[in-house]
């Protein structure tokens, strides 16, 4: 061989200079595009094409949280003998010291759960109410004050609800939990003193806090600014940094040591009233000590005959989810497919009609005038869906009337919809164990990591929940003293016939194949999770992906229209068609099309929230748990 190449070479030497002069060769590279970008690398082709990564397989019990530490904070409680509950109260405490963007104890909590020994599934409504000593008038002048008089300022005492997460985590250990509190507590404890570690997304939202709070602080809307500074922004948290609040590991010692009522009517309870005075807030020691929250019963449908879906009730926006699977039930969503523009539109034309309801009825049900279970009729979600069409949007959402209810109420809204709707802070987390306990449990400090005021000493931020109340006198979920507002957050469960279980000579007939505990799943994301826990449903149901899968495929989200904030008078909202957006993965065909069909869309800037889901394999058993390539979360099991 050598001796050819040299051979080669001298044939070439003799040859005149010109043909020395490279010649065209077909496979020539083509010209280095400097403006290209380089892709992530390819998985391996198993069929589940949409996933980024591979779902998780246990046997005994997992986790999907939001943080690494979270995840592997609830696996080691199970591990030392503590439940499901016991490891969800765990990973929310590391979540509110590792991600105070999204949660803390400043903030509310919604779960649902399924007990095993009782094979029940239970609802609780972890939040909080307005100071008792506020009036719409009080709001109204911060609202005339600082935003034009449209709606509450989101920073300062004016939108500090009561934080409901304490309560909730006692509430839910009682009746369920089997270890200490404060054992359940320790791990934040210890890595709040010692330091723990911000991932890539968290210290990525963790940097816009100065950009919110200083402006609003300058202005005067936030009343005092040098405790969430000294608590979160000094130094502010990069990647790879590790964040320590000794006077969060000094809350949550007392709080496991003493109790409940050391956060509602003890020394915490004190120091929050005392600052609540010195800034010129409305919430007192007596609004802290009156504070209870509730077990409520789920809110569940059955789609496509084999699954049952469940969501909480109102003042949470869970069953506009529900109303959207019963419209979407009528299409044959599994034969357009997934990311089609009749799959979309389809999809899309239910989150507007269910949406409407949401935005005239959705409030805390004691000031409200409507039965849950009314807005999950059959019958009314038929004549919902009857107007629907696949062809052209719709251009007016059409009220669907309650019959002696709907008179009551005025059918025209406020123009706009609420972007602070759209945006939500906050974190979702699953967590199953060996028995078969299933918590779905989600906790928020609302928008822009809270209402920027810290209490003295206590290391943790309060929410901005209160936002979400209407000024509006006609409207149910206007502000009153005492009364919870709109809430965003939501759990999700679901139920699956099982199959491979069916007992064929079953009587009656309803037991051959009961439904069982399947699904434990949620979504972050404001106004997005109704149309994220539809879309993860599908995704499972219709398009038979698998659970990673489902949360990694594109998401589409619809913005605008009716909010449960806007006045009832007015320009009426049911006339905007907002704007659709999609992300990156749904073709350029669909975007064309769904444009063509009368919405206006936007790629690629999707509100795709934050996923994290549990299921059981009944074959098997086991555990298959899957997290949100959007985030820093992890899944993990044993």
């Amino acid at each position: 061989m050598f001796k050819i190449l040299i051979t080669g070479a001298a044939a070439l030497l003799a040859t005149s200079c010109t043909a020395l002069a490279p010649a065209p060769l077909d496979n020539a590279p083509a010209p280095f595009d400097a403006a290209a970008k380089a892709g992530p690398g390819d998985r391996m082709p198993t069929g589940r094409d949409m996933g980024v990564r591979s779902a998780v397989v246990a046997p005994h019990a997992a986790a999907a949280t939001a943080h690494p530490l979270a995840t592997q904070t609830a696996l080691d409680v199970m591990k030392a003998g503590g439940n499901a509950m016991d490891a969800a109260i765990a990973a929310n405490a590391m979540l509110g010291l590792v991600e105070p963007t999204g949660n803390g104890i400043g903030g509310d909590l919604f779960a649902i759960v399924w007990d095993p020994q009782t094979k029940q599934l239970y609802g609780y409504n972890g939040s909080g109410r307005s100071a008792m000593g506020a009036t719409l008038a009080d709001m109204q002048a911060k609202a005339d004050t600082y935003m034009d008089g449209k709606e509450i300022p989101p920073f300062g005492s004016a939108p500090v609800t009561v934080p409901g997460t304490v309560d909730a985590w006692y509430a839910l250990h009682e009746k369920f939990g089997n270890r200490p509190m404060l054992a359940n507590l320790e791990p934040a404890i210890r890595y709040a003193r010692a330091g723990a570690p911000i991932p890539e997304v968290i210290s990525f939202y963790w940097s816009f806090g100065p950009k919110r709070f200083e402006p609003a602080f300058e202005s005067g809307m936030l009343e005092e600014y040098d405790n969430a500074k000294k608590t979160y922004f000094s130094p502010m948290p990069s990647e790879g940094s590790l964040f320590k609040n000794p006077d969060l590991a000094n809350t949550l010692e007392r709080i496991g040591q003493k109790g409940r009522d050391e956060y509602y009517k003890g020394e915490t309870a004190r120091t929050m009233d005392a600052y609540f005075k010195r800034i010129g807030g409305a919430l007192r020691y007596e609004d802290f000590a009156a504070h209870t929250g509730e077990f409520v019963e789920p809110v569940c449908v059955t789609y496509r005959s084999d699954y049952r879906v469940c969501e909480l009730p109102p003042n949470t926006q869970g069953i506009a989810a529900l109303q959207m699977l019963q419209m979407l039930e009528k299409f044959d969503l599994r034969s357009m497919g997934f990311g089609s523009p009749d799959s979309i539109m389809a999809q899309v034309e239910a989150k507007r009609l269910a949406f409407a309801d949401r935005a005239r009825y959705f409030a805390d049900p004691k000031f409200s005038r409507i039965d849950e279970q009314a807005f999950v009729k059959p019958a009314r979600a038929a004549r919902q869906a009857a107007h629907i069409q696949l062809n052209r949007a719709m251009t007016t959402v059409p009220v669907v009337s309650f019959g002696d209810v709907e008179a009551s109420l005025t059918s025209t809204e406020a123009a706009a919809a609420d972007a602070k709707l759209k945006d939500g802070d906050t974190t979702y987390l699953t967590v199953t164990d060996s028995d078969g306990m299933m918590v779905s449990l989600i906790q928020s400090n609302y928008r822009g990591m809270g209402s920027g005021l810290v209490a003295d000493g206590l290391g943790f931020m309060f929410q901005d929940r209160g936002q979400l109340f209407s000024l509006d006198p006609a409207h149910p979920n206007v502000f009153a003293p005492g009364k919870r507002p709109f809430h965003t957050i939501i759990p999700a469960f679901a139920f699956k016939k099982d199959m491979p279980g069916c007992q064929v000579r079953a009587v009656p007939i309803a037991q051959a194949c009961p439904f069982e505990p399947w699904l434990s799943f949620g979504l972050m994301g404001g106004g997005m999770q109704p149309q994220g826990h539809v879309q993860v449903i599908l995704n499972l149901v219709d398009f038979d992906m698998g659970l990673q899968e489902a949360g990694d495929a594109a998401r589409w989200e619809h913005t605008g229209g009716c909010e449960p904030t806007n006045t009832l008078n007015g320009d009426p909202c049911e006339t905007d068609k907002g704007v659709v957006h999609l992300e990156s993965g749904i073709p350029p065909a669909t975007r064309a099309e769904l444009e063509r069909r009368g919405h206006t869309v936007e790629c690629c800037s999707a509100n795709a929230g934050g996923y994290q889901a549990i299921m059981r394999d009944f074959n098997s058993g086991a555990w298959i748990a899957a997290t949100e390539m959007r985030k820093d979360g992890v899944a993990d099991g044993y």
